[in-house]
């Protein structure tokens, strides 16, 4: 008999499923190894989508199966992904706490408490970078949500992985920033749940740091010019 969680995830599958047809995409459901690439072979992923030469390969996880280990299968999955340019990775998030999530976004922190704050982040990345890592992703998090009211996007809700995936789609920011901060999101995930992580360096958190910085820059300077 199938679990709630997997109940949940699956539903969340067929609907991503249903998307991604409708905007002309091939779609497969946790394709066989015929249906993979040789780099992806030793993987299952929940589908694969197809357009062109873009190519997604998409996991959906309910926060409840998300685990120590199967932190780091999607860490390797989305490393070994990242790899080949016509390719992206995908994790979509399926939590009941989300719609709660939404109706707080109004709270949300401004561009000049951000930039105020960062000086604080940069401090904690040489001593302590899981509390870097925890503390620049809600910076950056705040600055997405800046970014897509500025941009005048019609979001469902402000999710990160929602909210990073909407801002990808739309060209807001690149599959460099896009790769960049999916990999920060699986780090700040695993350390904020309370598994270790070996993947998480000073350099990872400054990545983050900056790239935050950048993203700051445009919003302002897109102020200036409008």
């Amino acid at each position: 008999m199938e679990t709630p969680t997997a109940n949940l995830e699956r539903e969340r599958l067929l609907k991503l499923a249903d998307e991604y047809r409708e905007k002309g995409y091939e779609v497969f459901f946790h394709p066989n190894s015929e249906e993979l690439p040789d780099f992806l072979n030793k993987y299952r992923p929940d589908m694969i989508v197809r357009r062109g030469e873009e190519n997604v390969v998409i996991e959906v996880k309910s926060r409840s199966s998300l685990n120590s280990s199967s932190n780091q299968d999607l860490r390797n999955l989305a490393q070994a992904v990242e790899k080949h340019p016509d390719w992206r990775f995908e994790l979509v998030m399926t939590n009941p706490e989300d719609i709660m999530y939404s109706l707080k976004a109004e709270g949300s922190l401004q561009e000049h408490e951000i930039e105020s704050q960062l000086q604080v982040a940069r401090q904690l990345t040489t001593q302590h970078p899981e509390s870097a890592i925890l503390y620049s992703w809600s910076l950056v998090e705040a600055t997405l949500r800046l970014i897509a009211q500025k941009e005048e996007l019609s979001l469902e809700r402000f999710d990160p992985h929602y909210l990073v995936k909407q801002l990808a789609t739309e060209g807001v920011i690149s599959k460099s920033e896009y790769q960049l901060l999916m990999n920060a999101l699986l780090l700040r995930n695993s350390i904020a749940h309370g598994f270790k992580t070996t993947q998480l360096t000073q350099n990872s958190v400054s990545e983050l740091i900056e790239l935050t910085e950048q993203l700051l820059e445009t919003l302002h300077t897109g102020d200036e010019a409008g």
